[in-house]
């Protein structure tokens, strides 16, 4: 630890973590760094492509332009944090169903975003997937795959909330 390294603890997916960081280390450094939490991707490093999201407090954010030290007691959720051991969150699922996987670059943050979504409307129109899932970029297709698969998830949570 150098004189400029400050201490941060936040949760992350369900465990308490505390660690010492530079100032400058962003919150993206941080997971695939110092927690091994590659999931999250680093695209662009700008905020343009959306690779990097993370759910904090439950709500979309970009983790290549958030700081860690700004997360202090902040609970941050990666693709890591939503299976149950071997059983899939259900937009993880509809994603494997409908192959909505392709290369697997964008996959974590459109799984994240369909996540925050479902969990703030469970019926979402196709409009409103459509604009969930535009700030990521996806490189590998026309995007159809994806929203087949967010649409599949509200549908089938919908019938298990029944």
């Amino acid at each position: 630890m150098n004189q400029r390294d400050q201490m941060v603890t936040m949760v992350v997916n369900g465990y308490e973590v505390t660690r010492s960081v530079e100032p400058s280390t962003t919150l993206l450094e941080f997971l695939r760094e110092e927690l091994g939490l590659t999931g999250t991707k680093k695209g662009c490093d700008l905020g343009e492509c959306g690779c990097c999201t993370v759910l904090v407090g439950g709500k979309p954010a970009l983790s290549c332009l958030t700081l860690a030290l700004e997360m202090q007691h902040q609970e941050i959720t990666t693709i890591e944090g939503l299976a149950h051991g071997e059983n899939l969150h259900p937009v993880q699922k509809a994603f494997v169903e409908e192959g909505a996987l392709q290369c697997g670059y964008c996959t974590p943050a459109m799984i994240l975003n369909g996540v925050h979504l479902l969990n703030e409307n469970p019926t979402p129109t196709a409009e409103e997937i459509k604009e969930c899932v535009s700030g990521t970029l996806c490189r590998c297709t026309g995007y159809v795959k994806i929203e087949k698969a967010v649409a599949r998830a509200a549908k089938e949570s919908s019938v298990r909330a029944k």
